[in-house]
């Protein structure tokens, strides 16, 4: 198998990727501590600053017209409402892998002002309105489920509070997917917020995660009833322009999560054929100009690709060469975390480090 040297010093961010060969396997270590204080930097300097915003809003009447901290207290920052929410999964994330970040008490703080009880109440009131509704449907209500589900698994006297107060709006979450999923016909297929199988596939780890057994159901049924019959997904027309999803790889993932392991090696033979070669190549995403906010997103899809592949990789090892081109996403992306282009410095933060989160070590 082609081995890949993969040693990328970032000097933005000091994080350094060692890659070494046992046979013919490879590894990539994960973060630490000092990596970790500084990609936390991302979301802890964009949580609390309010402009510039995007609000994704529909208007009832002229009363509706409010500033984005008025209208979200908790999740206003980081330019719109679902970067902000998986901002503060990033810092939990992080602070739950690293309990002794250098700013471990601010990060706290930050998290107890905004996930407050009273922050939540005034963010329920939103999607209480009939034009606000599918408000973040379902792209943002996955990262809010990622969210909650990531402050569970949380050992500290601060999440139980941030838990206790983010409750109520999570339970709003669950019940717009157990309305909206038998309604959807049909799956969206798009590499963008609105992709079906994304939004199962966060939502489906909450609910194994928190023992929400209706929702784990549905999603199980629902996925079988988008995706089980799909052949040949023509990953070669991919990425589109703005993709920072892989509708294939998507796909392949919620797939890989509810159906028994026997029942997927067959049905990924049907659906990804060229996955079974050793010598399978998949470009990365080239973003041209990353103060675009758009052409940015492929930034995205390198790292959304790398957790799909990396996810496939670690439950079926009989795919493990995936890991290789995982690596070539990831470290085409990384070194551009950071920077004067808040275009991506306000969400990418996040990708990276749930596809880290997917590098596991033998």
């Amino acid at each position: 198998m082609k081995i890949i040297k993969i040693v990328t010093l970032i000097m933005t961010l000091g994080i350094v990727f060692n890659s070494f060969s046992q046979g013919s396997d490879q590894q990539l270590l994960g973060i630490n501590l000092e990596e970790a204080n500084k990609l936390v930097s991302l979301p802890l300097n964009c949580i609390q600053v309010e402009y510039p915003n995007k609000l994704n809003q529909t208007l009832g009447t002229g009363a509706d017209i409010r500033s984005p901290k008025e209208l979200h207290p908790a999740f206003y920052g980081c330019f719109d409402w679902h970067s902000a929410v998986h901002g503060h999964w990033s810092m939990v994330a992080l602070l739950r892998q690293f309990p002794n970040l250098d700013d471990a008490d601010l990060i706290k703080k930050r998290l107890l002002e905004n996930i407050s009880k009273e922050n939540i109440a005034l963010e329920m009131e939103y999607f209480e309105p009939k034009y606000n509704k599918s408000f973040e449907r379902t792209y943002g209500w996955a990262w809010l489920l990622k969210l909650a589900e990531e402050i569970k698994l949380w050992d500290d006297p601060v999440a139980r509070k941030l838990e206790m107060n983010l409750e109520p709006l999570v339970n709003i979450i669950i019940d717009g997917y157990i309305e909206f999923l038998p309604k959807l016909n049909y799956p969206i297929r798009v590499g963008e917020h609105s992709n079906t199988a994304f939004g199962l596939s966060f939502a489906y780890d909450f609910a194994l995660t928190t023992g929400n057994e209706d929702l784990k159901y549905l999603i199980e049924d629902r996925s079988r009833d988008f995706f089980i019959n799909d052949t040949n997904c023509p990953i070669s027309w991919e990425p589109s322009g703005f993709d920072f999803l892989s509708p294939c790889l998507e796909e392949m993932n919620i797939m890989r999560k509810v159906l028994p392991k026997e029942e997927f090696k067959g049905w990924i033979l049907k659906f990804l054929p060229e996955l079974q070669s050793p010598e399978y190549q998949l470009a990365v995403g080239e973003v041209s100009d990353r103060s675009d906010g758009k052409l940015v997103h492929l930034d995205g899809v390198n790292f959304s690709r790398a957790w799909c592949l990396l996810g496939l990789a670690n439950q079926f090892k009989e795919y493990k060469y995936l890991e290789e081109i995982a690596f070539e996403h990831i470290n085409y992306s990384l070194p551009n975390l950071v920077g004067d282009n808040y275009e991506g410095s306000h969400w990418l933060g996040s990708f990276a480090i749930y596809a880290l989160k997917e590098v596991k070590h033998d």
